[in-house]
């Protein structure tokens, strides 16, 4: 069975090693900076226990009876896309949209690791049973994996093994009977210190002579020598859930993750000392296409939230049914329908899994995905801060002024529109200032930019994926359908 909300917490009381400010977090199901996020995320866990979700959530597992997260099954056809799909929005509508690494992104992409574990058998090491266990263990358990894929940005001109240091980057320092000893650091650890494994590795290329960082592997976080150095807490910034209502209780927070000589047992390895697995590993699986099918339904989701706060915004300030803010929410409305369309269509164009199991969303689809989101989601939020103008400048401290003797009096008299009285009103723009312009905002919309990587990656990428040749074919079909002596149509 999935766990509950309460299982899940009670999992994160294991001693892990998380440091905030210079000082340890001993517990995050209690620390201020983390305890709220680990609520709503337990609360993802709960859905799957409700009656009216626990069916779309989760299906029965045949060869061990019990109920697993959709996240984690291998799809065999374009209905069970679907079905995964309706699966992730559920959960991406819990948090609005605001939990980018909630427990189903990697749950997918360990599902496309299984689905082709050919790719996990190299020249030296051969991962294919390690991959299979892992892919149990974590469904089984319904496990959170975390996860740590990209190396410091240190020197970019330099390999791995060129840094300046030999342990910059994370790398295998020594080699036991039992298993290997890593050492060195990934950065970006997105939601990683609410996980209950990590998995650490590298998205990007590795050049040749970088086969001692060519190393993935999975381990618990309270495991021996490892470090989560966390950035800033806004959650732990925040006044109350009235005055920061997303800050509050979605901060999924980002950490750094380092590797004081941490023992993995051989049986948690899935790439040893192979550059080329260590990248195939999410590019030629499905791994990555299922990232991108669980992003994507998640960004969808997140727009319609966003849509909705400028609906409301121009409700309250009287102005809905203006012709010019009419064309501003159909602007808006149509970037949601462009989201969504883009998800349907690379569903219903679904590709075979070659040489492995299943299918995937359509590669080239999803790539083009991947560009669209970054670009649109700062013109959004643009376009929703122009709806509500100087009234996001104009607020209250706190929402606890409206309770003060002399303040709240004033507030309801100046702070308000009509049928929007002052405490509507203000906690409806606390809601929007929290989404579009407080520093979680800020940070939401740089993840946004880079959530699949930079431009310069995933813009070349969609000429790899797509189908340029296709499009060069039209139009040189056009080129070769006339000749200089062509004479016009009617003409004699």
């Amino acid at each position: 069975m999935t766990r509950t909300g309460e299982q899940y917490l009670e999992s994160l009381r294991d001693g892990r090693e998380i440091w905030l400010d210079g000082e340890p977090v001993h517990d995050i199901t209690r620390h201020r900076a983390f305890r709220n996020t680990a609520r709503s995320i337990a609360a993802l866990y709960d859905l799957t226990h409700e009656a009216a979700s626990a069916p779309v959530l989760t299906v029965p597992d045949t060869d061990s009876g019990t109920d697993v997260h959709r996240a984690f099954v291998i799809p065999t056809d374009h209905a069970a896309l679907v079905a995964r799909r309706r699966a992730y929005k559920t959960w991406s509508e819990a948090s609005f949209g605001f939990l980018g690494r909630s427990p189903d992104y990697m749950a997918s992409g360990i599902a496309g690791f299984a689905a082709l574990p050919e790719v996990f058998n190299g020249e030296t090491f051969d991962g294919r049973e390690n991959v299979a266990a892992y892919h149990r263990r974590m469904a089984l358990g319904d496990l959170y994996q975390a996860f740590t894929i990209t190396n410091p940005q240190i020197d970019r001109t330099r390999s791995a093994a060129e840094q300046e240091e030999d342990d910059l980057v994370l790398r295998v320092v020594k080699e036991h009977d039992g298993g290997i000893t890593v050492r060195g650091a990934k950065m970006i650890g997105t939601a990683a210190v609410f996980g209950d494994e990590v998995i650490v590795g590298t998205i990007e290329p590795l050049a040749p002579q970088d086969i001692a960082h060519a190393v993935s592997f999975s381990i618990p976080l309270d495991t021996s020598g490892l470090k989560f150095v966390s950035r800033t807490s806004y959650e732990a910034g925040a006044r109350s859930v009235f005055d920061n209502p997303l800050s509050s209780r979605f901060d999924e927070n980002d950490a750094l993750l380092v590797c004081d000589d941490v023992f993995v047992p051989w049986e948690r390895v899935l790439v040893y000392r192979d550059v080329e697995a260590s990248l195939r590993q999410w590019w030629a699986t499905p791994a990555y296409n299922n990232f991108v099918h669980q992003a994507a339904t998640r960004f969808w989701t997140k727009l319609e939230f966003l849509a909705g706060l400028a609906i409301l915004i121009a409700k309250a300030n009287n102005t809905y049914q203006l012709p010019p803010v009419q064309t501003q929410i159909g602007r808006i409305l149509g970037w949601v329908n462009i989201a969504r369309s883009m998800l349907i269509a690379a569903e219903t164009e679904c590709e075979p899994v070659e040489g492995g199991t299943g299918v995937m969303i359509n590669r080239e689809i999803a790539s083009a995905h991947r560009a669209m989101a970054g670009d649109l989601y700062p013109k959004v939020l643009a376009e929703v801060k122009l709806l509500a103008g100087g009234g996001l400048i104009q607020l209250p401290a706190s929402g606890y002024d409206l309770q003060h003797p002399t303040l709240g009096p004033l507030l309801r008299k100046y702070v308000r529109s009509p049928e929007h009285p002052a405490e509507r009103r203000i906690k409806l723009l606390k809601l929007a200032w929290d989404a579009l312009g407080s520093e979680f905002a800020s940070r939401h919309e740089q993840y946004e930019r880079f959530y699949h990587g930079a431009p310069h990656v995933y813009l070349p990428a969609i000429v790899r994926d797509g189908r340029p040749d296709l499009c060069e074919r039209l139009a040189q079909t056009c080129l070769d359908g006339y000749r200089l002596d062509d004479v016009p149509y009617g003409v004699a």
